[in-house]
């Protein structure tokens, strides 16, 4: 596993994860109760290896979970991989090998293939906008569009995909958005209520217009997100932004593609948020091959 700020509750979560997916499949109340009445077909004894292929290129993310997965059906399955989470890899390249007990390999490979795909979904992602954005001091940043459960996992595969974390949940920063400024009375009650609750604390507020904006800054928030605004307008708000007494960050969202990032990131502005990065992901296809 590549090294994050939360890979300790990482690692904490995905045997917790498995569990469940498991559960999910087996039935029961945990994975140890259930069964998979095809494997049952299988010999008890039969020992099978395998080959996992991915059919097409790649960045691949979620070995861990896939390894988890067998340890939990049977620690004696054993695994070598060929990769490692954030490696390129190409059509038909061989991922790993497994050697161990068929009823198990068999029961365990769709739950492993399911975290493994989709997570490197995620990281594959995330690498084509990175890819957009190089030779730009621009940093992609993913959001809280996950998947219910995976907040982390995705986020992880953010991260393996060149990507970086935004706030991982509601728990770590502020983000100021029209709500909350409506309920609070304005952009400078809300900054000064949340630099009361902990100044050490990131507070972004989010803004429609130019006067907002000006707000922002009069707040001193440390990162501003432009809402919606289109390329001009974004220019212009880094413009207000470098002459102002108050420089903060400045985030770009909204309406954001693989066409139209390099030009936003050419406005200037530091950070790109993609919700499509972990919310419109498309699994990366796998597949496992037995040899008993």
């Amino acid at each position: 596993m590549i090294e994050t700020p939360y890979q300790q509750q990482l690692e904490t979560e995905i045997p917790h994860q498995v569990d469940l997916a498991l559960q999910e499949d087996l039935g029961g109340t945990n994975a140890s109760e259930g069964m998979d009445v095809t494997a049952e077909l299988i010999s008890e004894d039969k020992i099978a290896t395998g080959k996992l292929l991915t059919r097409e290129d790649a960045v691949i993310c979620g070995i861990d979970w896939f390894n988890a997965v067998f340890h939990k059906l049977d620690p004696s399955i054993e695994v070598e991989w060929f990769c490692q989470d954030g490696d390129k890899v190409r059509a038909q390249e061989k991922l790993c090998e497994l050697r161990g007990n068929a009823r198990k390999i068999l029961t365990g490979e769709r739950t492993a293939m399911n975290f493994l795909q989709t997570l490197s979904g995620t990281a594959t992602t995330t690498a084509r906008y990175t890819a957009e954005l190089k030779g730009t001091s621009c940093k992609l940043l993913d959001t809280r569009k996950t998947i219910p459960m995976l907040r982390l996992a995705q986020k992880y595969a953010v991260y393996c995909g060149g990507g970086h974390n935004h706030r991982i949940g509601l728990f770590d920063a502020f983000l100021i958005k029209e709500n909350h400024i409506i309920s609070a009375g304005s952009i400078e009650q809300a900054v000064k209520k949340a630099r009361q609750l902990d100044r050490n604390i990131m507070v972004e507020v989010e803004v429609e217009t130019f006067a907002q904006l000006d707000q922002a800054l009069d707040a001193a928030a440390d990162v501003i997100m432009l809402d919606n605004f289109s390329i001009d307008d974004m220019r212009t708000g880094v413009a207000i932004n470098q002459i102002h007494s108050h420089t903060a960050k400045i985030e770009a969202s909204g309406n954001v593609s693989l066409e139209t990032l390099r030009d936003i990131a050419d406005t200037g502005v530091d950070f790109i948020s993609v919700g499509a990065l972990t919310k419109h992901i498309q699994a990366v296809d796998l597949s496992l091959r037995l040899e008993l």
